[in-house]
This record gives C-alpha cells, structure tokens and sequence, in this order.
C-alpha cells in the first residue's frame, strides 16, 4: 500500500463473493535513474496494474465448496497476481483501490517489487 492509511469508514464493504484490494504504490522515478516519471506515466501503471494487495475478503468468498474445494485462493494481507485491468476502480483520498471476483485471483506473490506488467 502507499505511506498514507485511509480512514477505514471511506472504504466500501465488499459483498458477496467480492475482494477488496488496493493498488499498491507506483514508483514515481524510473529505476535508479533519478528521473521523474509523468502523472500520465504513474496514472497508466496504477490502471494497468497486474499486482494487487489483499485488504478485504466479502462474506461469500470462497465459501462455495464445489468451486474451491480446497479452500480460498489469497487471504487477507496477500499480494496477489491479477489480469491488468481487472476489477471496478475508484479511488479513496487519491489512492487506488479495485473490488474483484475471488475467482480472479490468479497467483499469490511473494515479493511484489520483483513484478511487472509486460508490454
């Protein structure tokens, strides 16, 4: 997530079988160059985004036995791997968050900063 919290009674409730998850924080230099990325820039890589951190399960994920047997996919406070563009956007005191399918999760990560979408 990014250095500033947001007030927790902004944040939507995820219903159903939603996940809740923030965008997490854009570097706002390119590598150890020193060089300043564009709003435009740092505004791309937010929307098209493939990693995702996990704030909020809804009631119904991956409750339904049949079509997750085994469990859950992600957990709350995972960072986990999604299509880019996935989910409904909006933003909270400026900082991105997305509400997802809990069978849009396609892989828990490790180590966010070692990923990147590929163009």
């Amino acid at each position: 997530m990014s250095e500033k919290q947001v007030d927790d009674r902004k944040m939507p409730e995820p219903v159903g079988f939603k996940i809740l998850c923030a965008v997490p924080k854009v570097d706002d230099k390119f590598g150890d160059t020193g060089l300043v990325k564009p709003d435009s820039q740092i505004k791309i890589e937010e929307h098209s985004t493939v990693v995702l951190f996990v704030l909020k399960l809804g009631p119904h994920a991956y409750k339904d036995a049949e079509r997750f047997p085994h469990g859950g996919w992600c957990k709350e406070g995972d960072f986990i791997l999604v299509r880019a563009y996935t989910g409904t956007r909006f933003r909270v005191d400026g900082q991105e968050f997305r509400v997802i399918n809990d069978d849009q999760v396609e892989a828990i990560v490790d180590d966010p900063r070692k990923l990147s979408r590929a163009v």
